[in-house]
């Protein structure tokens, strides 16, 4: 069976790939193009994507092609398009779980970067201007005995609140569609906000956790960012197109958000140029999952996809 890694993996999933199918490594890193990525429906059995390859349905192409599985690496599909695949009978897995943990992790680092202004701190050391301690210079927010206000109460938005609640004191509220299961509330002691602005007009602190897609696309607009208190943070490690970044610039320029705190972008590696000027934002290069244990693990998760593929075995972790 043929397998196309589309871009390099960890050396481990890679070698463990390699010693059980014909596998073709993306040994240079670099992004396939729209036709090489279609291309690859007619010469593999199995395609393992990442979220920096677009899966449209011009790529996915119709029935017929020999690829019959998208074995993705991560948790995220909507960079695939998932009607396309079920009408040219085309599987899609994913890897959930694995990751929870490094992306919580890195939620807290952003918001403590940006309630500290440490990125702010780090540059002016580094470019020599730094001048000396002061009573006034650089002035933060604290974060412990604030409010954090989850978009979304999923693994990741949970493991985040346990992480702010336990380590820094904080009340924790959230808001999703459906109520989450009593005994995760109740261990988080977390309070579900009825509406999406009662959550954004309570927290001193908001961190989006939902998915991609048109259900969610600017979600967080101007609006939204109107009515987020004084001197609030706001942290994206979710989906960049969550958020309006023209209207996040304003806020962040204008008020009310003292900063804001981003992993994800709506055309990455693109990072929005109205925010790259601004000193009051933390800008991340989509590192939420990348610790070397999370990363081996997800692509093992994906392994597991493809090899219960190949022996005719339902899949772990079914998308379509």
């Amino acid at each position: 069976m043929k397998v196309l890694l589309t871009r390099r993996w960890p050396k481990a999933v890679e070698d463990h790939l390699s010693a059980r199918f014909d596998v073709t490594l993306n040994k240079d890193d670099t992004p396939m193009s729209a036709a090489e990525l279609s291309a690859a429906f007619d010469a593999y059995d199995v395609i393992c994507p990442t979220v920096s390859d677009k899966l449209d349905a011009g790529v996915i192409g119709e029935a017929g092609r020999r690829a019959k599985l998208l074995a993705n690496f991560g948790v995220g599909f909507d960079h695939i398009d998932i009607a396309a695949c079920e009408k040219a009978g085309v599987k899609v897995a994913n890897t959930p779980s694995v990751l929870t943990d490094a992306t919580a992790d890195l939620a807290m680092t952003l918001m403590l970067m940006a309630a500290r202004r440490a990125g702010e701190g780090e540059r002016e050391v580094r470019a020599g201007a730094w001048t000396g301690w002061r009573p006034t210079h650089l002035l933060g927010r604290s974060v412990t005995g604030k409010t954090l206000g989850l978009v979304g109460f999923g693994r990741i938005a949970q493991a985040t609140a346990k992480r702010a609640r336990d380590g820094f004191g904080m009340t924790i509220v959230y808001f999703s569609r459906r109520a989450a299961p009593e005994e995760a509330t109740r261990a988080l002691d977390a309070k579900r906000m009825e509406t999406l602005d009662a959550l954004l007009a309570t927290s001193d602190f908001v961190s989006l956790h939902v998915p991609g897609g048109t259900e969610t696309q600017n979600m967080i607009g101007a609006a939204e960012l109107a009515r987020m208190k004084p001197d609030a943070v706001l942290i994206n490690t979710a989906r960049g197109g969550v958020v309006n970044h023209d209207a996040l610039a304003t806020a962040l320029k204008e008020g009310p958000l003292a900063a804001a705190a981003l992993d994800v972008y709506p055309q990455e590696p693109k990072v929005p140029e109205a925010l790259l000027a601004l000193e009051n934002v933390v800008l991340m290069p989509h590192l939420g999952s990348a610790t070397e244990e999370t990363r081996t693990a997800m692509g093992m998760r994906a392994a597991a996809n493809v090899e219960a593929f190949a022996s005719g075995a339902a899949l772990p972790d079914p998308v379509v």
